[in-house]
């Protein structure tokens, strides 16, 4: 299915709040109601559950990747593209609480989906839990890294970004000027405290 765009939430406070009462409604065939659902990297992630007379409880994943832009000059402000986890959606950010949530399936793509699901998960906490470069450490990679003028280092100093708050740069021992490395968490390396 190609992108919605709509002009307004229809009042509703949010895209999320917009999604959970589009995915949400009853008649004699279907009872549909939104058991969870989250937005994650602006992709909506909901648990849904269906009813029918005579028919098991089914809940599913719903993915909507969405634009949300309340000054859009054409007035477009919001606009999704919704998808299923047998659609083999490629966002795999959904939380736990809304997996968690979701009955037995045998659709192999829904099953792949749900396992990268639960695997980006694992790498996100692992992630979370690594120390971060500090400034006044030395970071010490497994790996030189390279960077686009040639040079590659395997021991830098931390030092805080004179613009960011929170933001570091690295510089290499002995040489002038300061390194970017973004995604530094995704390597490997360790660190250290110099004494004083």
């Amino acid at each position: 299915m190609g992108w919605l765009y709509m002009q307004s939430l229809g009042g509703h406070a949010g895209p999320r709040e917009y999604l959970d009462n589009q995915f949400t409604h009853e008649d004699e065939q279907l009872k549909s109601r939104v058991l969870r659902s989250a937005i994650v990297r602006r992709v909506y992630y909901a648990a849904i559950e269906h009813l029918r007379p005579g028919d098991a409880r089914e809940v599913w994943a719903c993915i909507c990747l969405t634009r949300y832009n309340r000054k859009a000059r054409d007035g477009y402000i919001f606009g999704y593209k919704d998808m299923e986890e047998s659609m083999g959606p490629y966002s795999y950010d959904c939380p736990a609480a809304v997996l968690d949530l979701l009955t037995t399936t045998d659709n192999e793509n829904a099953l792949a989906w749900r396992a990268k699901c639960r695997e980006a998960a694992v790498q996100r906490r692992t992630l979370a839990a690594k120390p971060k470069p500090k400034p006044g450490q030395i970071i010490i990679f497994n790996l030189p890294v390279e960077f686009g003028n040639g040079t590659a280092f395997e021991r830098m100093e931390v030092v805080a970004h004179p613009w960011h708050k929170r933001g570091v740069l690295f510089r290499a021992p002995g040489r002038p000027g300061f390194y970017r490395i973004p995604g530094v968490c995704k390597l490997d390396y360790r660190l250290e405290t110099p004494s004083a």
